[in-house]
């Protein structure tokens, strides 16, 4: 896997490599010696880019782009790369959304998020019932998506899009500070007793008792699985020995899924949302991505209220994001779920909606809550959405852009490793699992998001793709669960409307409100908030300290081909291309 591309990690050093082996061992000693930088200009590239959590994954797709790869392929090599090299979240065992642009053709999302297996029902789970178990694991999309997804927009073989994936199972890779921090934390967690397949598949070598910068994780069961899948596509995951193996794993300890579950599964292509920001087009997915609905109705809202008048961390400015969200958020409550079991308003970002909102907002105070709108029904309780999914962009030299978010739900899923060596998903708790029981602490049990056969469940997952004339100008999205919309609209209005770059877009503190519990959680940096901290205070809103997403972004300013990346240092990133 020779390269002559560049790869440029972190604050933007560029590095020259000469071999796939040589490639992932100075990544590593790189990201432990480098000193990293949270603000001023991201890496630049000439013609195409990836940006991602993983420095593994994002040299696999700049690869792929440097041999002419479309920005679709470049985007299946590294989610099959991040299954392997960011367990935490990468995945073949969960599922996302996928949003593509080109010039030359209408834009869509291949969405191909998890769905119900056919034995459940809304009372399918009982009090007491654990996502960490076979029974919360929903029927797996992210193959079938990226398959999908290699059809329409693909120009490279898919084998070759899978084999660098398959390598690094095989052969193994040194493992990165980010990924060694995470298997210590998961499997200190998670005890060998009670999950001894995590501990088999994922625990360190030679008995050690922690991974380190630079040990070697290995994974020969997930290898043999990656190369069904790159022998036979789509079938080589949900037919044939690898469905067989999950479906009897499932059974043994008590998951739903069928045979006929996934060979029923398909993912599907839906016309993204669409809205505007100023003058600017906003592509986002819909239903059941809770989160393309949110961060419209919140950019109408802040056009409307011309949030740009005040200065970015002014306690206005936050003040009106804050409420903008609470009402969002509220709406998602009502009536977010599958589109294809119900019907979803589109009147929640139109224009007249929003204006009302912000007539409601008020000069010198938050909202009370029963100023928001009629009361949802308040009782206990049912799961949290998590916050551990992971984002990747990729933009090739053609202007196709690609905004991925993809996820297991929680951290390392369900924690269940199946035979073929890959992690299941819990994306089962992301459905409303107790009819009618919503409470303040933030959990929802509204009719749309109950559990059905075939049924997708909601998500706060929100892939964005900003055009301007039709060209993709940014490139961004964010795991974090329901802090999602917040990152990613914070993200594209700090370029959108304060004119920042992409790394300073991303490196600026953000906040989140999400209607219930009432709080707002802000970053809080260096004192940078510190007077309009206090002032929201005064305005009657508590606030909690907290970190936000992971938003790695791209940005292809109007007549330019030069793309600037916006690495988020919030976890671990790069940037790479050519």
């Amino acid at each position: 896997m020779g390269c002559k591309g560049k790869l440029r990690v972190e604050h933007g050093v560029t590095l020259g490599f000469w071999g796939l082996d040589m490639r992932l061992i100075f990544i590593v000693l790189f990201l432990v010696l480098a000193s990293f930088s949270w603000a001023g200009e991201g890496p630049r590239f000439s013609r195409n880019a990836v940006t991602a959590v993983c420095p593994i994954a994002t040299q696999v797709g700049a690869d792929i782009l440097a041999k002419g790869g479309s920005a679709v392929d470049a985007s299946v090599a590294v989610a099959m790369a991040m299954a392997v090299t960011w367990p935490e979240a990468g995945n073949i065992g969960g599922g996302g959304f996928m949003l593509i642009h080109r010039e030359d053709r209408p834009a869509e999302v291949v969405e191909y998020r998890e769905c119900a297996p056919l034995v459940t029902n809304p009372n399918y789970f009982r009090k007491g019932d654990s996502p960490n178990t076979a029974k919360a694991v929903g029927v797996p999309g992210t193959v079938a998506g990226l398959f999908l997804a290699h059809k329409r927009h693909g120009v490279l073989p898919w084998n070759q899009l899978v084999e660098p994936a398959r390598q690094l199972a095989s052969q193994g890779f040194p493992v990165y500070k980010g990924l060694a921090g995470s298997l210590n934390r998961v499997l200190g967690n998670y005890p060998k007793k009670k999950y001894p397949d995590l501990h088999r598949f994922f625990g360190p070598p030679d008995s050690s008792a922690d991974w380190k910068v630079g040990m070697v994780l290995k994974q020969t069961e997930l290898a043999r699985t990656l190369e069904a899948i790159r022998d036979k596509g789509h079938d080589g995951f949900y037919k044939g020995p690898v469905a067989t193996e999950l479906v009897v794993y499932l059974a043994k300890n008590g998951g739903g899924i069928s045979l006929e579950d996934l060979e029923r599964y398909r993912a599907q292509v839906r016309a993204p949302l669409r809205g505007a920001y100023r003058a600017n087009t906003i592509l986002v997915p819909g239903p059941p991505s809770a989160g393309g609905m949110i961060l419209l109705q919140m950019l109408g809202t802040l056009d409307a209220a011309n949030i740009g008048q005040n200065s970015r961390n002014s306690p206005k400015t936050i003040q009106i994001l804050t409420e903008a969200s609470r009402f969002a958020f509220r709406d998602r409550a009502r009536f977010a779920g599958d589109p294809d079991f119900q019907l979803i308003p589109s009147f929640l970002w139109e224009k007249d909606r929003v204006q009302e909102l912000v007539r409601m907002i008020r000069k010198d105070r938050f909202l009370a809550e029963e100023e928001l709108g009629s009361a949802l029904p308040l009782r206990p309780l049912m799961p949290l959405e998590s916050e551990n999914t992971t984002h990747f962009s990729v933009m090739d030299e053609n202007g196709m852009a690609v905004a991925n978010t993809y996820t297991l739900e929680d951290s390392y899923g369900s924690h269940q490793v199946c035979p073929g060596g890959f992690l299941l998903n819990n994306e089962m708790g992301d459905f409303n699992w107790f009819p009618g029981q919503t409470d303040p602490s933030g959990k929802v049990g509204t009719p749309p998001n109950l559990i059905a056969p075939g049924k997708r469940m909601l998500s706060s997952q929100t892939p964005v793709i900003v055009l301007k004339e039709n060209r993709a100008w940014i490139v961004s999205g964010s795991p974090g669960g329901r802090t999602i919309p917040n990152t990613v609209t914070q993200t594209i209005l700090n370029i959108m409307e304060f004119q920042m770059g992409a790394q300073d877009g991303v490196d600026y503190p953000r906040v989140h409100h999400q209607w219930m519990p009432e709080i707002l959680r802000a970053e809080i940096s260096d004192g940078m908030w510190d007077d309009s901290i206090s002032q929201l205070g005064k305005m009657g809103m508590k606030i909690s300290r907290s970190r936000q997403g992971d938003a790695h972004t791209l940005v292809r300013n109007p007549g330019q081909k030069t793309i600037e990346a916006g690495i988020d240092h919030r976890i671990e990133g790069a940037a790479a291309g050519n």
